[in-house]
């Protein structure tokens, strides 16, 4: 396997301009070194488990004051509400409390479903928390139906001042950011917002501070990822006249495929974006693109970097959260299958000898 400095350098020499508005596709042999650096064959098991009633989904995980944390969702079987976990090892993880839950009346009255936001976005980072105006921030998906996922779903942000406690989060005072029935909604997001994340982008590559990929759907349609953007993270203007990554559905299916859960890390002088798929082939399962421009993405079609292969993750293995910390890469899914839907983990290396699962 090649260095990871060997792949930046070689991001950086294949990464210049063009000079038109779409850069040319990532090299085979760019995508190809990628994905044999981010890959993790060896599945240490399940993590993290809800109550026999409740499902949990959707991991984030960040470092702060030297431990690790995981922000997870949890849906009851009447709607999503936040939580948060903590680790020394990333292998044991210990559930903490509820950090946003339900607001009981209101747009997101069922709903709210968070994920991290403003984390250092480099590859070879510290995977801690940025702060804005001295303050953490989470996006997260809300709705005032009670449900899975039942739509009109739309997107609002949620601060703290300590990260590390399980205490409830402030919500942003003009909530909902982003709604399918906003004016300017494009039309592949005018019946649910899904899954966001937001990170700083220092080289304002779309010509702001703040840029928030997220999945969306039409009515009765395919999920397709987009990009929205904003200088003060409350005020927030879509980017672009349509989406930016989609699959197609196989010939002759009317089940909508999805894309989403996009996780967007720097990486040398590029972007990679590790997202689920759904539906385009059986199950569902983590793969990746990869971008000059946070616009125009070359989608990996090679193995995927999880996919199901044990009874706890038969039906779907799916919903990343990757990082790479002390030479081991550690990537986070929901796995859904004989235990219920539960947070798994596969890493780059085997871990289960050393610490075995309980």
């Amino acid at each position: 396997m090649k260095s990871l400095l060997f792949l930046a350098a070689t991001a950086l020499s294949l990464a210049g301009a063009t000079g038109s508005t779409a850069p040319a596709a990532i090299e085979p042999e760019v995508m190809q070194r990628i994905h044999e650096a981010v890959r993790t064959p060896y599945k240490y098991g399940i993590v993290l488990r809800g109550s026999a009633e409740e499902m949990i989904d959707c991991p984030n995980v960040f470092r702060h004051g030297g431990r690790w944390y995981m922000m997870y969702i949890a849906f009851d079987g009447r709607g999503y509400e936040t939580r948060l976990a903590t680790s020394d090892n990333l292998l044991d993880w210990r559930p903490t409390g509820v950090i946003l839950p339900r607001a009981r009346s209101g747009w997101d009255a069922e709903q709210a479903a968070g994920g991290l936001a403003l984390i250092d976005p480099r590859w070879e980072g510290t995977w801690e928390l940025q702060p804005e105006g001295g303050r953490y921030w989470l996006s997260y998906l809300g709705g005032s139906k009670t449900g899975y996922e039942t739509p009109p779903l739309s997107i609002g942000l949620a601060w703290t001042s300590d990260p590390s406690r399980a205490e409830t989060w402030h919500r942003l005072d003009r909530n909902p950011v982003l709604s399918p029935g906003d004016p300017d909604a494009r039309p592949f997001e005018r019946d649910t917002l899904f899954k966001s994340h937001v990170f700083r982008d220092e080289t304002r590559t779309l010509g702001a501070r703040f840029v928030m990929f997220y999945n969306a759907r039409a009515p009765r349609d395919s999920e397709r990822i987009g990009i929205a953007v904003s200088e003060d993270l409350r005020v927030w203007r879509r980017h672009g006249d349509a989406h930016v990554l989609e699959n197609e559905r196989p010939a002759g299916s009317k089940r909508g495929v999805i894309s989403g859960d996009p996780q967007i890390v720097r990486w040398g002088d590029l972007w990679v974006m590790f997202y689920f798929g759904a539906f385009w082939k059986p199950g569902a399962f983590d793969t990746f693109a990869v971008s000059r421009d946070l616009v125009h993405w070359t989608k990996w079609t090679g193995p995927d970097l999880v996919a199901p292969s044990e009874p706890w993750d038969a039906k779907y293995a799916h919903k990343p959260w990757i990082l790479r910390h002390a030479g081991v890469v550690y990537h986070f899914y929901c796995a859904v299958g004989d235990q219920g839907r539960v947070i798994a983990l596969a890493t780059s290396r085997d871990l289960r000898a050393a610490s075995p699962r309980p």
